[in-house]
């Protein structure tokens, strides 16, 4: 296993900076590395599924209390039956911004948004995940409804059920918290496609989302989330809202192995991939698990323009602050692989950065952050595989200086023997002509992100026996 990493996503305008709540967000995840088996939150005035940040629940410790029921179905165990929660499908969470066009800043009104996601892993129940991580007040969802995805906004006939939270139809989450639905008895297949429509009476401010989705997301006024139909909805984004997870239980999918979760960039989220196709790495990673007859969760955790060593307005906080609330804060995570730099390298001194300028950093400084990363999966019993970062030659923020820095950071990413494992992406994607640029069958164009033929190139390269 031997390959490279890479990730950037460049804007024609910046929203004014927006106030990150970044590191002080490492307390909310601590406990990740000492589990709490079956713990529920302590009750509050009127508690929901989940426990508040940082109270140390399950692999996670990082659901704050929320209005609307009890505590039931917090935690990585399904009381009832005893098995295991895990990830089906996930996305880290940003604070709003207006670096590409989206709906974050404005939020929502009487409206209700309709969301697709595929799952990795299948299982007999479902529930969700909700942030308001970046909220400055509690968000209300006035109901929810999970269904199978039908074309466009439209779902399969009878398949609209509606998730409870704490057994009651509406939820608040307090600004700062997440929160998880009560499980719900419905078969779900690896790699099948889900649709979730939240109802927001709102105003609900600004919202928690993921910038680069990749999928479409479905907006209607007014209350349409029983509706199985797409008519209503008839405005489009392609970021996700407060959705941050899909989680299952149950069924043969074998649970006893833990998640794989991807970590890093654009190049992790799947920047330049095709839209609604599901052709990101980890999706195609997803995939060829599936084809073994043994489907495994796998959780895309990357965020565009994201970096190792700093914080940003517009694309989440820096990697080694998120690391425990993103990748340890899953269920049952039992690998990560680790593809990020070539924004710290790229960034640096580079004056049409998204922002403004970013500082310059390093070779040791992102070597610094990397073993931070290590340290941090190594103390919650996770192994960690270290990707080598991708050529980038020919994209807009490449130098010279910032090659030196990759080839640098490669290296050590090879020889040190401080990763488990190494994921030569370098290799697998660079032009045999020029081993510092993309080989064009793989370059969606920018010289810096994969086409669809590069994204699949890198799962392909993944020893699935080292996951």
């Amino acid at each position: 296993m031997t390959r490279r990493s890479g990730v950037a996503l460049f804007a024609a305008a910046v929203l004014a900076a927006l106030p990150v709540l970044g590191t002080e967000r490492e307390a909310a995840a601590v406990a990740a590395a000492t589990p709490v088996a079956g713990a529920a939150g302590a009750p509050g005035a009127s508690g929901a599924t989940g426990t508040t940040a940082g109270s140390g629940e399950g692999n996670a410790g990082r659901f704050a209390e929320a209005q609307g029921g009890d505590h039931s179905s917090g935690g990585d165990r399904d009381h009832s039956s005893g098995q295991r929660w895990r990830g089906g499908w996930a996305t880290s969470v940003q604070a709003p911004n207006a670096v590409n066009p989206n709906w974050s800043t404005q939020g929502f009104t009487d409206q209700t948004v309709r969301q697709v996601v595929r799952v990795s892993t299948g299982g007999t129940q479902a529930r969700i995940e909700l942030s308001n991580r970046y909220g400055r007040t509690p968000l209300t969802v006035t109901g929810a409804t999970v269904a199978r995805t039908g074309k466009g906004a439209a779902v399969q006939d009878g398949t609209v059920r509606q998730l409870l939270f704490g057994r009651q139809q509406s939820v608040t989450v307090p600004a700062g918290g997440e929160v998880r639905s009560d499980g719900l008895p419905m078969k779900v297949k690896a790699l099948e496609s889900l649709t979730v429509t939240l109802y927001l009476a709102g105003p609900t401010g600004p919202a928690t989302y993921h910038q680069s989705a990749l999928a479409t997301t479905y907006r209607a006024a007014g209350d349409h989330r029983a509706d199985t139909g797409g008519a209503a909805f008839t405005e489009q984004s392609q970021s996700w809202y407060y959705l941050s997870g899909v989680e299952v239980t149950g069924g043969k999918d074998d649970a006893r192995r833990g998640a794989v979760v991807t970590f890093g960039d654009s190049i992790t989220d799947g920047f330049g991939a095709t839209v609604d196709a599901n052709r990101r790495y980890p999706d195609v990673l997803a995939e060829r698990f599936a084809a073994t007859g043994h489907p495994r969760s796998v959780l895309n955790q990357g965020i565009s323009g994201n970096r190792v060593t700093a914080d940003s307005t517009w694309a989440g906080e820096k990697g080694v602050a998120r690391f425990r609330h993103d990748v340890l804060g899953e269920p049952n995570v039992g690998t990560v692989i680790v593809l990020e730099g070539i924004n710290d390298i790229g960034a640096s001194a580079f004056p049409d950065w998204p922002g403004g300028p970013a500082p310059d950093v390093s070779l040791a400084q992102l070597i610094e952050g990397h073993r931070s990363l290590i340290r941090q999966a190594h103390a919650a019993g996770v192994k960690v595989i270290g990707a080598t970062v991708t050529p980038f030659k020919g994209a807009a923020y490449y130098s010279e200086r910032g090659e030196a820095k990759r080839d640098g950071l490669n290296e050590w990413i090879r020889t040190s023997g401080e990763y488990d494992e190494v994921m030569d992406l370098d290799r697998a994607l660079a032009d045999p002509a020029d081993q510092d640029r993309l080989a064009p069958a793989y370059d969606v164009g920018d010289h810096l992100h994969p086409s669809d033929a590069g994204y699949r190139a890198m799962a392909e390269a993944v020893d699935l026996d080292e996951l």
